[in-house]
């Protein structure tokens, strides 16, 4: 592997993107040039630039609202305005205290032992909050909001940040240029044992939330814990590698971004970016490789190759097609192996958000985090029994997995991605649905599915019954790729759909969409953004990632990918109003410190407690002029949470509550 970094670039900074280059290399129609389409015809393209822009993406009725909402006075949201920027710290509402719950390296278990960054090894780091926290899960024990477990995805991990001595800075003609070393076994070790996910009892205790460290439901799951491969495609021969003859087992989750917890109370865990920890090459001629391709496989970010052969294509070609999954864990018994669910397709899954269809099915919203990659749903076949939790535990294994395909008359069509239908037959490549499944991306390209501008959180919300689609950005969609759902070139700010599904049927299989944002700074007309006329110079934001619906049914969305350089604020968490007169008003609720992205949006059923996911603070440091240099562990951009000169900077779940008590925002 090559570790000559170019200047200023580290290697893990490589996979921060969540992106790729883009890989969908069908001629399926962008969401640009449905919505450009869509209201072209319908002949709202006039007036200003501004306002071209505006109607191009947004129903009449929400331009009206837009125009009437000249104050917040018809917002959901009640509180005081963050003012956005860039510093070292974070910063949350006036009235709201945000107190670090827990930090990398804190002890899980009562035998654990206490962070020491200089003398790290994987069996500490087992026994640790592990690193880059993003989805942030709560189920409550005995149905109370002040004590339950939290789950907590770790998605990857920044050595440059975790290790010291690793790296160098050197003089070359007059300029600067990055060296990282190899990291060496043992820190490779660490790295496995930092990713995965943690489950850990929480309570609060006079008003405060603590970490009970004898819970006795306190795990952690990293990429060395056996799993199990069910479903459709568990057992196939593409599953088979030389430790595992069955294809059912499998060690390990990698790349664990967004997440979600089922209504009978299981723990969900998407695998996102698997490409990185992938190095080699396959044997020539081998029938993987067109699908490796597809997912951008090998990519070889991480040097666990180095080190396990596992992660060497050229010793177990078959190895990663046993990641790019979703992962459900029962919570409920630390002894029960993690189920990884097949029937829910093979993918870069970003979160699997659900809801409980008026039927009984449960319905999974699903994003591929791609660029010009695709928006999914899974309705499952059987329906949730709320008086039997036992009877819920294998619902995942048998469904309908759905691609969808918007139209620029402003409905979408959920396609089956399933053997048989369509193209989806041994003519096009496919012996039965395990190999649909494990090719699921190129299975949605030959269904004609639009190419997205990278679906992350898909989140449906039971209260007003519509379904909410971030998509974070896409600068690589030129002028002839825009469409109706992806309306901008080089579209660098990201924007919000909003589906209806047909008569409040989740598991239906059409639907209406509106474009209810295109972010960015509405002060410039080029941007195009599309915030109401009462949202401020602190409200507007770009690069939508992570949501959250409350119980009242209000938005809040989390963002990745703002800076010094891009929007001139860090990431933070906004408050979006959806209804009335109000609709497209945004307020910043919550911001991280310098290089840090805004994760895992989660409140407790009673709306009184809020947590969200600080993941790799100090990244970066050229752009922001007060440091203006490489940040690594010795020369950190911040040292938040701790701001202690002998520790690094640490990723953390921040926990948000009301001074005095009471609802957020209410």
């Amino acid at each position: 592997m090559n570790n000559e970094l170019p200047e200023n670039q580290f290697r893990t900074s490589l996979l921060e993107e969540n992106d790729g280059p883009g890989r969908n290399p069908t001629d399926n129609r962008t969401m640009g040039d449905i919505i450009a389409a869509r209201f072209s015809r319908r002949g709202f393209l006039r007036g200003s630039l501004a306002v071209s822009a505006i109607a191009a993406t947004v129903s009449p009725l929400a331009l009206i609202t837009a125009d009437n909402a000249r104050a917040a006075s018809g917002s959901a949201f009640n509180f005081d305005e963050v003012e956005a920027g860039v510093d070292e710290t974070h910063h949350v509402a006036a009235g709201y205290d945000a107190d670090i719950l827990l930090r990398w390296g804190d002890a899980l278990f009562a035998d654990a032992p206490e962070f020491n960054p200089t003398a790290q090894t994987a069996a500490a780091q087992a026994k640790q909050f592990g690193y880059n926290n993003d989805y942030v899960g709560f189920i409550p024990i005995d149905g109370s909001s002040e004590h339950g477990l939290l789950v907590v995805n770790h998605e990857y991990t920044n050595p440059h940040l975790m290790f010291p001595g690793l790296v160098t800075i050197e003089e070359k003609d007059g300029k600067k240029a990055i060296k990282q070393a190899p990291l060496s076994k043992e820190q490779v070790d660490v790295e496995m044992a930092a990713h995965g996910g943690t489950i850990v009892e929480i309570k609060k205790v006079d008003g405060k939330w603590q970490v009970v460290k004898d819970g006795k439901l306190n795990r952690r799951i990293t990429s060395n814990t056996e799993m199990q491969l069910t479903g459709p495609a568990a057992g196939n021969d593409r599953l088979k590698t030389n430790a595992d003859a069955t294809g059912t087992k499998v060690f390990g989750t990698v790349n664990n971004c967004a997440g979600g917890v089922t209504p009978w109370g299981t723990y969900i865990m998407a695998e996102e970016n698997i490409h990185g920890y992938f190095s080699g090459e396959l044997p020539a001629d081998h029938k993987e490789t067109a699908n490796y391709k597809r997912m951008g496989i090998p990519e070889g970010a991480y040097e666990w190759a180095a080190h396990y052969d596992r992660f060497d294509l050229a010793k177990e070609p078959n190895e990663a097609n046993r990641f790019g999954w979703i992962v459900e864990v029962d919570v409920n018994d630390p002894a029960l192996l993690p189920k990884k669910r097949t029937a829910m397709g093979r993918f870069k899954h970003e979160g699997a958000e659900s809801i409980v269809n008026k039927d009984g099915r449960v319905v999974f919203y699903l994003g591929d985090d791609e660029r010009f990659d695709y928006v999914y749903k899974f309705v499952t076949a059987g329906t949730f029994n709320a008086a039997d939790r036992a009877a819920n535990m294998d619902l995942l294994d048998d469904g309908t997995l759905y691609v969808a395909k918007f139209s620029e008359d402003g409905s979408v069509e959920w396609l089956p991605v399933v053997f048989g239908q369509g193209p989806l037959t041994a003519e096009n490549g496919f012996s039965n649905q395990a190999d649909v499944l494990i090719e699921t991306r190129r299975a949605a390209d030959l269904l004609g599915a639009t190419k997205m501008d990278r679906p992350e959180d898909v989140q449906p919300n039971g209260v007003n019954g519509k379904v909410y689609v971030m998509l974070t950005n896409n600068t690589k969609r030129k002028a002839e790729q825009i469409d109706a759902a992806n309306p901008r070139a080089e579209n660098a700010f990201g924007h919000i759909i909003e589906i209806a599904e047909d008569g409040g049927d989740f598991a239906a299989t059409k639907g209406k969409w509106e474009v209810l944002l295109k972010c960015g700074d509405p002060s410039v007309a080029d941007v195009g953004a599309t915030f109401s006329t009462s949202t401020t110079a602190n409200g507007w934001f770009g690069m939508p990632d992570n949501c959250a619906v409350d119980s009242a049914g209000r938005l809040w969305v989390a963002t990745d990918g703002q800076g010094p350089k891009a929007t001139g604020r860090t990431d933070g968490l906004w408050a979006v109003d959806t209804e009335g007169e109000a609709r497209a008003t945004s307020k910043l609720f919550f911001r991280v410190p310098v290089g840090a992205e805004m994760c895992g949006p989660l409140f407790t059923p009673d709306d009184q407690t809020g947590f969200v996911a600080v993941q790799h603070p100090a990244d970066g440091g050229d752009d922001w002029k007060p440091f203006g240099r490489p940040s690594y562990y010795e020369d950190l951009s911040t040292r938040w949470p701790d701001f202690k000169p002998d520790m690094p900077v640490r990723p953390s779940v921040v926990v948000i509550t009301k001074q005095g008590g009471g609802k957020i925002a209410v």
